[in-house]
C-alpha cells in the first residue's frame, strides 16, 4: 500500500461545526466585513494573548508590514537594514514603500539579523531596521533596541514564525516599534489568509487603520490615500476559533519536534536539529549537496520538505540590480537548511518514517 503523502505544514483548522455555529449569526446579521463586531472581539483577544497596547489587524500579513512601514513615514528612498535570509514578502514590502533594502548577515546560532553586522550598515541614509524572528527563535531585541535608540532609527520585526514566542519576559510581537504578524494557512496560527501589526504606539494607530480602510475616519470625511486591507468577518471567526485551540496545537508540535529532535541529534556527518521553536522543525546538513540529496529523496517517498530560506531573497531575479551585501552566514544556513514536516496530527510512524530517509538508514 503506497504511503500518504506528508507535507511540510498543514493549515490547523478547528472542529467543522464549532466554525459553522460561530458564523451562523453573520446570515441573520449579513455583516460580514468593515471591521465587524467578531472583528473587534478578535483584536481585543489578540491584545489580550500578546499584551500589546494595540493590535490593528489585516487582510494579511504583507499588507500589515507595508502598512506599518507607511504608518511610521519613513523618508522616500532612505535605507532599511533588513535580512536576506527570509521570505520574499520582508523584502517585497520595503522596495513596494519607495525604500532600500540593505542586505545584513544573520547569527549563525539561529539565523536572525546579527546586531553587530547591522550596526556596521548604518549611515546617514539608514532610516529604519527589519529584522525577522526566524523560525520561531527570537532576534536579539535588547541589542537591537538599544541600537535602534543609539541612532534614532525606527525597528520593525516580521513577526510572522513567533506568534507563540516570548523574550525577556514579553510576547516576541510586543518588541519594536511594531511587529508584524501573519496568519497565513501556513502559519502555526491561522485566520485561513490575515494579519495584524503590533504596537505600544497609540500615535501609530490611526495612522495603520488609515492605511487599511482607504484612508476614511467618517462616512464623510477621508484623510489620507490608504489602501484596502480588511479582515473581514470569517477570518476574524477563524481565529476566534482557532485560539481556543492554540495550546492544544502547540502542545502536539512540541511532542513531534521533541521526538525528531531525539531521533536526529545523535545523527554523524554533521546532520543536525536548528534551534527552532514550535513553527518549523527545520534541519542543517553538512552540505548542500546532502541537504538536496535529502530533499529529493524525501520528494521521491511522498514527503514535502521545504528548503526554506533558498534561495536568499538578494539572490532572487528581481533583485539582481541591488547590491547583495556580505552575506556569508546567511548564504552557508540557505545552502545547508531543510525544514521537515511539522504540524499536529502528524503521527510517530511518519517521524520515524521521515526520519530513518534522512539519515539514510532504510531505503523505501
Amino acid at each position: 500500500m503506497k504511503d500518504k503523502r506528508l507535507e511540510v505544514t498543514r493549515t490547523t483548522l478547528p472542529p467543522f461545526e464549532e466554525f459553522c455555529n460561530e458564523i451562523r449569526p453573520l446570515w441573520d446579521s449579513c455583516m460580514v466585513t468593515n471591521m465587524g463586531p467578531k472583528h473587534e472581539e478578535f483584536e481585543a483577544a489578540l491584545r489580550e494573548r500578546l499584551g500589546c497596547r494595540e493590535v490593528c489587524l489585516f487582510a494579511n500579513g504583507h499588507l500589515a508590514l507595508e502598512a506599518a512601514l507607511r504608518a511610521l513615514r519613513l523618508p522616500a528612498g532612505s535605507e532599511v537594514i533588513t535580512t536576506p535570509f527570509t521570505f520574499v514578502s520582508t523584502t517585497h514590502a520595503i522596495v513596494r514603500c519607495g525604500l532600500k533594502p540593505v542586505f545584513c548577515d544573520v547569527r549563525p546560532s539561529d539565523g536572525t539579523l546579527d546586531p553587530d553586522a547591522a550596526e556596521a550598515l548604518v549611515t546617514a541614509r539608514t532610516s529604519a531596521i527589519l529584522p525577522v524572528h526566524v523560525y520561531g527563535n527570537v532576534c536579539d531585541v535588547e541589542r537591537l533596541g538599544a541600537l535602534a535608540r543609539r541612532y534614532s532609527l525606527k525597528l520593525v520585526y516580521d513577526a510572522a514564525h513567533a506568534f507563540t514566542e516570548y523574550a525577556g519576559g514579553r510576547h516576541a510581537a510586543a518588541w519594536g516599534d511594531a511587529s508584524v504578524l501573519s496568519f497565513h494557512a501556513t502559519k502555526l496560527f491561522s485566520t485561513v489568509e490575515g494579519g495584524a501589526v503590533c504596537t505600544d504606539d497609540a500615535g501609530l494607530v490611526q495612522a495603520l487603520r488609515d492605511e487599511r480602510n482607504f484612508g476614511i475616519r467618517s462616512k464623510e470625511c477621508c484623510s489620507y490615500i490608504g489602501g484596502n486591507a480588511k479582515l473581514n468577518e470569517f477570518q476574524a471567526i477563524m481565529g476566534l476559533c482557532n485560539l481556543r485551540h492554540l495550546d492544544a496545537a502547540l502542545d502536539a508540535r512540541r511532542k513531534a519536534a521533541g521526538l525528531y529532535r531525539g531521533l536526529l541529534s545523535a545523527e554523524a556527518g554533521g546532520t543536525q536539529p536548528f534551534p527552532s521553536g514550535a513553527s518549523y522543525f527545520p534541519v542543517l546538513f553538512a552540505s548542500q549537496s546532502e541537504r538536496d540529496a535529502a530533499a529529493d529523496t524525501l520528494e521521491r517517498n511522498g514527503i514535502g520538505a521545504r528548503k526554506y530560506f533558498w534561495p536568499l531573497t538578494s539572490d532572487m531575479d528581481c533583485y539582481s540590480a541591488f547590491a547583495k551585501g556580505d552575506t556569508p552566514v546567511a548564504r552557508d544556513l540557505s545552502a545547508r537548511i531543510l525544514t521537515l514536516p511539522l504540524y499536529p496530527g502528524l503521527a510517530e510512524e511518519d517521524i520515524y518514517r521521515v526520519c530513518s530517509l534522512v539519515r539514510g538508514i532504510t531505503t523505501m
